[in-house]
């Protein structure tokens, strides 16, 4: 058996259910495997899907850690209290196991929002390093790929994440609306079944150009981080992720809250007993917002959301290098 195989039947747990596309490329590979008929084309297959399922897999294992972080930063958005009033909330209503809701529906966001956008931006930046002859891409051109690979991950992660915002949310409505989603894949279903397939995009613009904005955000802040702890202040390379990931973390959350905090209210949202929404759409949220508000109503539980993003992009980073040694370890 050969070690790319190996390592996707590793790798494939970590994939809730069957959607992921990477079931696929397993299927390639064990037509590769059981017939070992052609080797070339079974090592270009691993080499095009190597990029998704090494971003994927980060960005899930980084997920099982960041959790309950994102579910009280979530319960804050929705004006449960402070973080500390919150978890005080949680541990005595809910339990520990509360903290945790949501995370099939958080696995699954990663397993198509991370897939998508890590195996894109690096197959994007390969392309236009190779256009480039080899040369480094300067920096507004790799902020502009963060956008477009920001854009296609939200795209296919959205039914993901309304799922899971939708099931963090639900223990917050009073009991006559509340959803009782047992999982994502329940969520999924349940959603086509009261409000047709459209609904699992529902919330997808205010997604699509946060995520943009996240992306250029980390991405941009990175590499300028990067370069300014190695370079400048000859920092070890833990010290250069962890730094380098903190404040890229910030200036994502920085970027990326305003639109974070609409998606979150129009996802979350119900009918009134007319059948009439709060908000006609993502900008008639924002106005109403900040006429009741301000602008930093838009800002609401910046420091958990801080604290959530950073972690979770060092995380990322810091499994998707290990991942990466283990592949070169075993020669992949």
């Amino acid at each position: 058996m050969n070690l790319g195989f190996r390592l996707l039947l590793i790798l494939l747990p970590l994939w809730p259910g069957f959607s992921s596309p990477i079931l696929v490329f397993v299927f390639a590979a064990i037509s590769g495997e059981m017939g070992e008929a052609k080797p070339k084309s079974q090592a270009g297959v691993w080499k095009t899907v190597k990029p998704f399922v090494n971003g994927g897999a980060s960005g899930m294992l980084a997920t099982c850690v960041i959790q309950p972080i994102d579910m009280v930063k979530v319960r804050i958005q929705l004006g449960q209290g402070s973080a500390l009033q919150v978890t005080k909330s949680m541990l005595a209503q809910e339990g520990f196991g509360s903290f945790y809701k949501g995370l099939s529906a958080g696995l699954l966001r990663q397993a198509t929002y991370t897939t998508a956008r890590l195996g894109s931006f690096r197959v994007l930046t390969s392309k236009a390093v190779e256009a480039n002859d080899g040369k480094p891409l300067p920096l507004l051109q790799k902020a502009f790929i963060g956008l477009t690979a920001g854009a296609i991950g939200a795209c296919v992660g959205n039914p993901a994440d309304l799922a899971l915002i939708r099931m963090q949310a639900d223990a917050t409505l009073p009991p006559a609306q509340r959803r009782h989603y047992k999982n994502a894949f329940h969520a999924l279903y349940r959603i086509i079944a009261d409000e047709g397939v459209l609904a699992l995009w529902k919330g997808a613009g205010p997604t699509v150009v946060r995520a943009m904005a996240l992306n250029m955000g980390m991405l941009a802040s990175y590499d300028q981080s990067v370069e300014f702890f190695r370079d400048s202040l000859g920092l070890g390379e833990i010290s250069t992720v962890f730094g380098a990931s903190a404040v890229s973390g910030f200036f994502a959350s920085a970027c990326s809250l305003p639109f974070d905090y609409v998606k979150t209210q129009i996802q979350k949202m119900q009918p009134d007993a007319t059948g009439k929404y709060p908000y006609t759409g993502s900008l008639d949220c924002a106005v109403k917002t900040l006429k009741s508000g301000g602008p930093f109503k838009l800002y609401t539980g910046f420091p958990v959301y801080c604290v959530r993003i950073a972690p979770h992009v060092m995380l990322t980073w810091i499994f998707l290098n290990q991942i990466q040694k283990i592949e070169k370890s075993v020669g992949l």
